[in-house]
C-alpha cells in the first residue's frame, strides 16, 4: 500500500510526538505500532522525516526559539505545535523537492488534524516569518 506524502507526514507527526512524550521509547517499536506497517514496509520518506528531525532537533529548536515573541520560550509551546514546527522547518530547509509553500501548507494541515485553530494561526505566522527570513 502506497501512502501519500500527506499521510506519511501524519505518521511522522505521530512518531515524533511519541518520541517527544517518551524520549526513551524505542523507534522500531513505535514504527511497528503504526497499524499498516511492519518493520520492512516503513516508507522511506517517513524515515527521512523522523530521522532528520531527530538529527537536527537542536538546530530546529534554536530556529523556533528565534521565531517566538520575546516573552515566549520553546518550553511554553504545546507539544503538538512544537512537533509540527520542527517538521515544517525540517522540510523547508532539508528536503529539496518540497517547496517552502508546500511545507507550510502541510504543517497547517497537520495543525488542523492534531491541534487547534489558534495554534494553526501561530504555526502559519512562525513558518511564514522563517520563509521571509530565508528570502531576504
Amino acid at each position: 500500500m502506497s501512502l501519500s506524502r500527506h499521510q506519511v507526514r501524519e505518521e511522522a507527526f505521530q512518531v515524533l510526538f511519541a518520541l517527544q512524550t517518551d524520549s526513551d521509547a524505542d523507534l522500531a517499536t513505535i514504527y511497528q505500532s503504526i497499524p499498516h506497517h511492519d518493520q520492512h514496509q516503513i516508507p522511506e520518506y517517513l524515515k527521512t522525516l523522523v530521522e532528520g528531525v531527530n538529527e537536527h532537533q537542536g538546530e530546529l529548536d534554536q530556529e523556533i526559539s528565534s521565531l517566538l515573541a520575546d516573552e515566549w520560550t520553546i518550553d511554553r509551546l504545546a507539544k503538538p505545535d512544537l512537533v509540527i514546527l520542527r517538521l515544517g522547518l525540517f522540510e523547508i530547509q532539508y528536503v529539496d523537492d518540497v517547496p517552502a509553500a508546500v511545507a507550510i501548507n502541510e504543517a497547517l494541515e497537520l495543525a488542523k488534524t492534531f491541534s487547534n485553530d489558534k495554534s494553526r494561526k501561530f504555526i502559519n505566522g512562525a513558518l511564514g516569518k522563517f520563509e521571509r527570513q530565508l528570502s531576504n
